[in-house]
């Protein structure tokens, strides 16, 4: 199979992820940007560049996964930066459409619902968060709650650029449903990021789907789902949950229940939902009893106190007990018992549970239906989610006030060594990087 994939932007969990778990299965052929070509923290994507790799790709190609802020505005985090008109970027859109309707394929596509977020944190968002973030947020929450205008002490300059961004980003998804309507799309997602109950985003997500629209919570895990959903062959997933009288409470960053994020996940990705006796593969969600924890912000929740035992069908973890990292408890007990088993189909922690959910099931699902699987693949995929959600997430980057990679790497050994021989794996040497010089995201590299 031929899948072409544009990703949202140049991060590890965007770019290098995707590549890994393809080569889980040496039977995909698998094309891909070079990373230079895409958007970062601060800068926006090559478009012209990437509309000349789009023209390239092979005319047999079988699936195309796209993400459309990449070409709109030049990446996610440009979506809420770029200064052009709606009018500049329809006429970009309009050069897109004609080559994918010369595409002779199937066309797996997401558009991101610009976020509102509750910080006054400007790293992702225009110079103007870092002062009226918070404020913005409530003018947003307030107004959607009521259904009409609310004051506020926001400059007005500042509101309107706020509201004529979110006006031009809805109309831009708007032309996207038209091209639904029309057929050019196997599938078209619009993700709602940073959810609150109310919001201007998730007005816009209302009338979307009051269209037809298709909106889902999430965001960077979904060109993985896309992913998992262009390839095609049935996988039966079981859900089964560590916590089953909690899987009602919301996740952090999300507006719907775990169980409903576990099931949207499976169903997103092309997989059934199934009993545990006709299931395929077992998804074991390690979820939280009364909130979520998140380490990196001192939200701590009660941690697993259960025991673990490794099924006899084949199974996955999704460890979404604590955002943004493992839940170390869980992992002491998982390691209990032999992860270089073939019935061990993948683990995760990644970020939110959304994240998490359909980054796994996306591995899950090529492991499960490969022509040519890669054993050792497989093992490098799993040492680099471990390292990164519980070695990193968890534990070491609670020692750093600010990027270090010379300290990380000494840090990260100790893990790196448990983990060798988990999961049985030799002859590996391994770098650590911050790719945005930031402690949020780590990148493992293979040397």
């Amino acid at each position: 199979m031929k899948i072409a994939f544009l990703p949202i932007d140049n991060r590890p969990v965007c770019y290098t992820l995707p590549k890994l778990i393809v080569s889980v299965d040496e039977s995909i052929e698998f094309y891909i940007p070079d990373r230079s070509l895409l958007g970062d923290l601060k800068k926006y994507a090559d478009i012209e560049k990437l509309f000349e790799w789009l023209k390239n790709l092979p005319d047999d190609i079988d699936a195309m996964v796209l993400t459309l802020d990449t070409i709109a505005y030049g990446g996610l985090i440009s979506s809420r930066r770029c200064p052009e008109t709606f009018e500049e970027i329809k006429s970009r859109l309009d050069n897109l459409k004609e080559i994918l309707k010369l595409k002779n394929c199937k066309i797996y596509a997401f558009s991101s619902i610009m976020r509102t977020s509750n910080n006054n944190y400007n790293e992702e968002e225009k110079e103007y968060w870092a002062d009226w973030g918070k404020k913005i947020f409530e003018y947003s929450y307030n107004t959607h709650k009521t259904g009409s205008a609310v004051t506020t002490d926001v400059p007005k300059e500042i509101l309107n650029d706020y509201l004529e961004t979110r006006k031009r980003n809805f109309e831009i998804n708007k032309i996207y449903l038209k091209w639904q309507n029309e057929g050019l799309f196997d599938t078209l997602i619009f993700s709602k990021d940073d959810c609150a109950e109310y919001g201007l985003n998730v007005k816009e997500a209302q009338e979307l789907e009051k269209l037809g629209g298709f909106v889902k919570t999430g965001a960077d895990e979904i060109p993985l789902s896309l992913l998992s959903r262009a390839i095609k062959g049935e996988v039966k997933i079981c859900p089964l949950f560590i916590e089953p009288e909690s899987i009602n409470l919301i996740s952090n960053y999300e507006d719907i229940s775990v169980e409903k994020s576990v099931k949207n996940q499976i169903e997103l990705a092309g997989c059934v939902i199934s009993e545990k006796e006709n299931a395929d593969i077992l998804l074991y969600v390690n979820n939280f009893k009364n909130r979520q924890g998140e380490i990196v912000m001192g939200i701590s929740t009660e941690n697993f106190d259960g025991e673990f035992a490794v099924p006899h069908k084949p199974y996955m973890i999704a460890d979404v007990r604590f955002a943004n990292g493992a839940d170390n408890c869980f992992v002491d007990e998982l390691f209990k018992n032999n992860l270089a088993e073939g019935n061990f189909y993948g683990y995760s922690g990644w970020n939110t549970t959304a994240n998490t959910l359909g980054s796994l099931i996306c591995a899950a699902k090529v492991k499960f239906l490969a022509k040519k699987y890669n054993a050792e693949v497989f093992k490098k995929l799993q040492l680099v989610r471990f390292l990164d959600d519980w070695a990193y997430q968890a534990n070491v980057r609670q020692e750093f006030s600010y990027p270090d990679e010379r300290n990380l790497d000494t840090k990260m050994k100790s893990f790196e060594n448990i983990l060798k021989k988990k999961l049985n794996i030799a002859g590996v040497n391994i770098r650590y990087i911050y790719p945005w010089e930031r402690l949020f995201e780590v990148e493992i590299e293979f040397n």
